[in-house]
């Protein structure tokens, strides 16, 4: 528009002076110079967004669980789990708890999920010694408890949910949202209800005992009298929390033998180290 006047001013004098033109030229100059500037001090905060909205939108997808428990290491993490176990429900469910594996740093949250994997394939093991590619391959293998208690609120699902008063509380959870008291096979026949209602378990704190989800991102520290108990940050505390009545404070034995067995299987396979106290033997379980 700047040239087009420039150029009309020309063909309405044709014989201008120098003068005339070292005028125009300056006024010419001056605009497109002014209109640069402003364009520039226009265009920089625009992109200075542009370019903080893109990091903030790739750092939330970098801590997304998808980008650290892929297809590909889902399968190879449990290759021989029961097919309704599926990665997408997996992920579904994860994303309903937004801090679940998005917490702290790539190490933290990497060893919280080799945890929380460590814990649900336990519970749902059909491993044995001799098993192909090794007893801990076999995690997510049933969906439902093999000997039943407490009917019909038996143990379903990653984390094996048992007894009425976890059903009812874990239909409660904004992220559930699920009749599971007057339901509760919709543990063991919807996919992300099922896996839902483990990641509730393991986010949620109940009575004296803190959330695993707290306790392997760092966010629990130990009273004095925890101390005394022996209960200490790591891994062995999740498994104080999970079911230390029937297994902490008792020396070597076989259950938390395997806990630990598929912790440190995906802890390898993520690359992180176990941590510290990854054991409870030594430590007085919560009712004692």
């Amino acid at each position: 528009m700047i040239t087009f006047r420039f150029a009309n001013y020309y063909s309405q004098h044709p014989s201008p002076s120098i003068k005339s033109i070292h005028a125009h030229t300056e006024f010419h100059s001056t605009i497109v110079f002014k209109f640069t500037v402003k364009m520039r001090s226009t265009l920089i905060p625009i992109l200075t967004l542009a370019l903080l909205v893109g990091l903030f939108f790739y750092a939330g997808k970098a801590q997304n669980v998808n980008s650290i428990i892929t297809p590909s290491l889902y399968n190879k993490m449990l290759p021989h789990r029961n097919q309704f176990y599926t990665y997408d429900a997996f992920i579904k469910a994860a994303n309903a708890f937004p801090q679940f594996g998005t917490t702290g740093d790539a190490a933290t949250r990497k060893k919280e999920l080799a945890a929380f994997f460590g814990q649900t394939s336990h519970e749902t093991t059909g491993g044995w010694p001799n098993a192909p590619d090794g007893p801990y391959a076999w995690g997510y293998s049933f969906i439902e408890e093999q000997k039943k208690t407490d009917p019909p609120y038996y143990g379903r699902g990653p984390i094996q949910l048992t007894h009425k008063y976890n059903y009812e509380q874990a239909a409660k959870s904004p992220a559930i949202k699920a009749d599971l008291i007057n339901n509760p096979n919709l543990v063991s026949s919807d996919p992300v209800i099922a896996f839902k209602t483990a990641i509730w378990l393991w986010m949620t704190p109940q009575s004296a005992k803190p959330s695993c989800h707290d306790v392997m991102t760092g966010k629990w520290t130990p009273s004095a009298s925890d101390k005394v108990a022996g209960r200490l940050p790591g891994y062995g505390l999740t498994t104080n929390i999970i079911n230390g009545g029937e297994e902490c404070n008792k020396g070597e034995i076989a259950s938390v033998t395997d806990r630990i067995g598929f912790y440190k299987r995906y802890c390898n396979m993520l690359g992180v180290s176990y941590g510290d106290n990854i054991d409870c033997k030594k430590q007085k379980p919560y009712n004692a």
